[in-house]
């Protein structure tokens, strides 16, 4: 997703309730968020001087004002995006109560039996979804890679789901995602190698990280016994994956052209570095993830077909 400039509604931060249990650190969560915001601004004076440094070598006394002119509207414009991530983070840990974030991982209690009833990845299964987007027929192909194709993640050892997107039949993206299944059934998100293409080509590889490295950390994508208002971290590596999910509704409906849906899990989908980025996800007992809707978008996720359930 690309980065947009709007705060993460503070309404639904209000609207929500119940915030798990926060760990052991008081206001560790608000004081890592103030750190952030610093380190932010540091790198973003230091390109500011450097864009200044630049214009300052053109000799066209018009081109270069106009560079200086841009150089100060993209500080702006930043600085005011660091402050609504900073506003985000903050209603983030708000809602998770504020404690350090540190998930003990023991292998023991992992299995990549993942037979969660709202998101089973059992190996070989496939579901395929669709999108009209702005630039074309998105559709999107998930795969339960099999049993040979496991990767161990600190210790664990973990499910491989390849997602490939393509746009008019063209792959723009190719990730493949690795889960653990825990004791209580939580669904645990250890991390991620994702290739973005450009004209048939790998362009960069944004996006990915991997527990244990850099500092990431596992988080859940789906909760054992989901309850309406638990906020919990899917993912965790500062700046980069901070991906977060509540709980909406156990009781929701959804109408696809695929089916009828009764009784589906609905969640909030959000992150702070990208504040307007809001999603709500639908999951149906069973089969998994069903149907995505971004509030005042009309762009939409539907499941078109599933295999190997």
């Amino acid at each position: 997703m690309k980065t947009r400039n709007m705060l993460f509604p503070l309404a639904l931060a209000a609207a929500l309730a119940t915030p798990v249990t926060a760990l052991a650190g008081g206001d560790i969560c608000d004081k890592t968020a103030k750190l952030q915001r610093q380190s932010a601004m540091h790198e973003l004076k230091e390109e500011f001087k450097a864009a200044m440094a630049a214009c300052i070598n053109l000799t066209d006394p018009v081109e270069c004002q106009e560079c200086k002119d841009e150089a100060k509207a993209d500080y702006a414009e930043n600085r005011g995006l660091l402050h609504d991530q900073f506003l985000a983070r903050l209603d983030l840990c708000e809602l998770l109560g504020g404690g350090a974030y540190d998930p003990a991982i023991d292998p023991a209690d992992f299995t990549t039996e993942i037979d969660n009833p709202f998101l089973p990845f059992p190996f070989g299964a496939v579901w395929l979804y669709e999108s009209e987007t702005e630039d074309g027929l998105e559709t999107i192909e998930v795969t339960v890679l099999g049993e040979d194709e496991t990767r161990e993640i600190l210790g664990v050892e973990c499910v491989s789901v390849r997602d490939v997107v393509y746009l008019d039949g063209e792959p723009v993206e190719d990730t493949i995602d690795w889960y653990a299944q825990d004791a209580d059934g939580n669904v645990w998100y250890f991390g991620e190698i994702s290739f973005n293409y450009e004209d048939g080509f790998v362009a960069d590889i944004e996006g990915s990280w991997l527990s244990g490295v850099d500092g990431a950390k596992p988080g859940i994508v789906m909760l054992g016994d989901p309850t309406v208002g638990t906020t919990y971290r899917q993912e965790w590596l500062l700046g980069d994956a901070e991906d977060a999910a509540t709980v909406l509704a156990t009781d929701a409906q959804v109408v696809i052209p695929y089916g009828i849906f009764d009784d589906c899990l609905q969640t909030a989908d959000f992150l702070p570095p990208e504040p307007d980025a809001l999603e709500h996800k639908f999951y149906a007992e069973g089969i998994g993830f069903i149907y995505e809707t971004k509030p005042g978008e009309d762009e939409t996720v539907e499941l078109v077909g599933v295999s190997g359930l």
